[in-house]
């Protein structure tokens, strides 16, 4: 099966040479020369335009930074519906508001073409092993027939309702972590400051009800003060502009995230959009006038 990827980024580059190790044929496309080469080099074939990925392949995969690039992508000037065969599939991976999926969705049906939305979750580590978590979207014939091809990808994949659901399950997930995120670097900056070692305090609390798959991904980061981005704050405010933008939709009221989405533009605003979001403990310490660390 040939399979065009669309989007060879920090998370697009690894899920796409991850295809290649398991035999799919791949038709890709991005703007940056230097990494098109790379992919390339493992057997990829490169293409100009996503019209071109789009008559070249079967099911196009799609991850890309936000709503206006896929919208573009997909629908603009020598897109993926201009060369897009009735019956084709596309797999829109990127993360990106639930409405504008559906918008999609529905243009791609005028030409017979099906639409899975599929957001990732894990961040670079887990994209380049192949166990991100993918939420899906759209018919679940369509989800079943493509399963396989999402499954090389991830350690799991699972079907989350009609199109937009998986975008819609990614927001809350988007939540989860970045309160998550926020709750590790208060509860940490506290022990500082408190003169008790937040090594210690992490190892003690993380067998209990407070331990989770974020405490202990970001805390030893946090206290090796690494925080070369897996998943850079800028993104995560792309991402809750989207949890915040159809809140108010919905009129769905969010204090917690809109609060979190607030220190995020203040890490911003001090140049840290490119760390990891779990930089977050930055905004605490500066506060506090501590540093957490072992």
């Amino acid at each position: 099966m040939k399979i065009g990827f669309i989007g060879l980024g920090i998370m697009g580059k690894p899920m796409s040479k991850n295809l290649l190790k398991s035999g799919y044929e791949l038709v890709i496309m991005d703007r940056n020369p230097a990494v098109l080469n790379e992919v390339a080099a493992l057997g990829a074939e490169i293409a100009s335009t996503p019209k071109e990925v789009a008559e070249k392949t079967d099911i196009i995969i799609t991850m890309l930074p936000n709503s206006p690039h896929v919208k573009d992508a997909v629908l603009g000037e020598n897109g993926v519906i201009d060369g897009a065969k009735s019956g084709a599939i596309l797999i829109d991976m990127s993360s990106i508001a639930p409405l504008v999926s559906r918008e999609v969705s529905e243009r791609l049906a005028e030409k017979g073409v099906e639409m899975l939305d599929a957001p990732v979750s894990g961040g670079e580590p887990k994209a380049i092993d192949g166990t991100m978590s993918v939420m899906v979207g759209g018919k679940k014939a369509i989800f079943d027939k493509c399963y396989p091809v999402m499954d090389v990808m991830a350690g799991s994949v699972v079907y989350t309702g009609g199109i937009g659901a998986g975008n819609t399950t990614k927001l809350a997930n988007q939540i989860c972590v970045a309160l998550n995120i926020a709750a590790v670097s208060e509860a940490l900056v506290l022990a500082t400051k408190a003169g008790v070692e937040p090594e210690l305090v992490f190892q003690a609390i993380r067998g209990g009800l407070a331990g989770s798959t974020v405490l202990d991904a970001k805390a030893p980061l946090m206290l090796d003060r690494k925080f070369d981005p897996g998943f850079r704050i800028d993104l995560h405010i792309k991402d809750l502009a989207n949890v915040l933008e159809t809140s108010h939709e919905l009129n769905v009221s969010l204090p917690l995230t809109a609060g979190v989405m607030e220190i995020m533009q203040a890490l911003k605003a001090d140049g840290m959009g490119d760390l990891d979001h779990g930089a977050l403990v930055r905004y605490y310490e500066k506060m506090a006038k501590v540093e957490v660390s072992r």
